[in-house]
């Protein structure tokens, strides 16, 4: 073998390796720190929750008015569903935010359509269930669902 072709082999391996440190370095700060959400996508988020909160919500008797993590590490911990759509995740974003090291930063989403919640699974690495059903569409709940993400269990509540 040439040295000049020795030379371009060493090279092209050495290019390679840095693209894979600094897409683990990525990865990693991502997880460690949460996923970068662009301020034009902040101050709209803002903008549509206070439009949301001045309009009066109208609400079927036995619809459910909240979300409660009934196992895991963070037990007792709840979103409510005027809020919707409601993120689950370990980013600082998410409206519930779980301490387990199953979860993705941006796990989850719970959110309505009509009368009806719907639970979204965000492309997670270890899935959403409902029972030991791997959720790959949005799929209805109704109260009482139980919701798993890692070892975590959710439900939608009166």
């Amino acid at each position: 073998m040439s040295e000049l072709t020795l030379f371009l082999i060493r090279l092209a391996f050495l290019a390679i390796l840095w693209i894979f440190v600094l897409s683990a370095v990525s990865v990693i700060r991502s997880d460690m720190f949460g996923a970068r959400v662009p301020e034009a996508a902040r101050g709209g988020e803002r903008r549509s929750r206070s439009a949301r909160s001045a309009q009066p919500s109208k609400r079927r008797r036995g619809a459910p008015t909240h979300v409660l993590v009934t196992e895991g590490a963070n037990s007792g911990e709840r979103a409510e569903l005027d809020q919707a759509p409601i993120l689950i995740g370990r980013g600082s974003d998410a409206a519930i935010r779980l301490d387990d090291d199953y979860v993705s930063t941006r796990h989850a989403r719970i959110a309505a359509s009509g009368d009806q919640w719907f639970v979204e699974d965000l492309g997670s690495t270890n899935g959403t269930y409902i029972g030991s059903v791997r959720l790959t569409q949005p799929t209805t709940v109704t109260v009482g669902t139980q919701i798993r993400i890692g070892k975590t269990i959710l439900e939608l509540r009166k």
